[in-house]
């Protein structure tokens, strides 16, 4: 019974490491995105836009760059944890370039209201996730799929520059990345317990911090086209 009863305890402590690891790797990473963008937005802003102008085709391959990133680490638990560190800091630092350029279209309160909104979303959405008993597998995919279709819908709609588009799919984003809070938060809990001593552990927990800034990134974006769609109406 003692003994039983210790492989219990042992399994939650290595499970609530493993949760801490994590979310400490995700914060750390909106950590970087953050001073980045601030460095960008208020120190080296007319440096970036001009060598971007100049140099258009680094645009490019910061998003390949990205892309190459977020494939590589999603598709490979094994690696080694300072070659997937590497990489989570090296998007953040990508993204966070790309905020400090963005960002400047938008006023600091809306800026605010809508990073404290996904912030409080998704550690509600992390908490029911990591937490409930209910598969939320179903709710994923059904999100993975509407999330291809808003991918599509937001490509053609660069070509036709409808803001409102633009304002109603991002209502729909809120929805699509809440449930991929929750679906990905238990997804890494339950890939913990499945591959306990098969990958190092870092290197998932890694892997999760990657997929969870994904997704606040995206719900943090998706609020704060709403909260400025408001402000402009107002």
């Amino acid at each position: 019974m003692n003994n039983g009863q210790q492989v219990v305890n042992e399994s939650r402590e290595g499970l609530n490491s493993f949760l801490a690891r994590m979310y400490s790797f995700m914060a750390g990473a909106v950590g970087i995105s953050a001073v980045v963008a601030y460095l960008i937005s208020n120190v080296y802003y007319q440096q970036t836009v001009s060598f971007m102008a100049e140099n258009r085709y680094m645009m490019w391959v910061l998003f390949a760059a990205q892309f190459g990133i977020a494939i590589g680490m999603s598709f490979k638990a094994d690696r080694s944890p300072i070659v997937s560190g590497a990489g989570l800091v090296l998007f953040a630092v990508i993204e966070g370039l790309f905020f400090g350029i963005i960002l400047t279209a938008y006023t600091s309160q809306d800026v605010t209201m809508a990073f404290v909104s996904a912030a409080a979303v998704f550690v509600v959405l992390a908490i029911l996730g990591t937490t409930t008993k209910r598969d939320l597998s179903r709710i994923g995919t059904q999100a993975l799929a509407a999330l291809i279709g808003l991918i599509v819908v937001s490509i053609i709609n660069i070509f036709l520059q409808s803001t409102m588009i633009a304002f109603v799919f991002s209502f729909v984003g809120v929805i699509i990345f809440t449930a991929l809070i929750a679906w990905d938060a238990q997804k890494f809990k339950l890939l913990y317990h499945q591959t306990a001593g098969q990958v190092n552990v870092n290197s998932l927990a890694l892997m999760g911090a990657l997929q969870l800034y994904l997704d606040f990134v995206n719900l943090f974006i998706s609020l704060l086209n709403i909260f400025t769609g408001f402000s402009s109406k107002n």
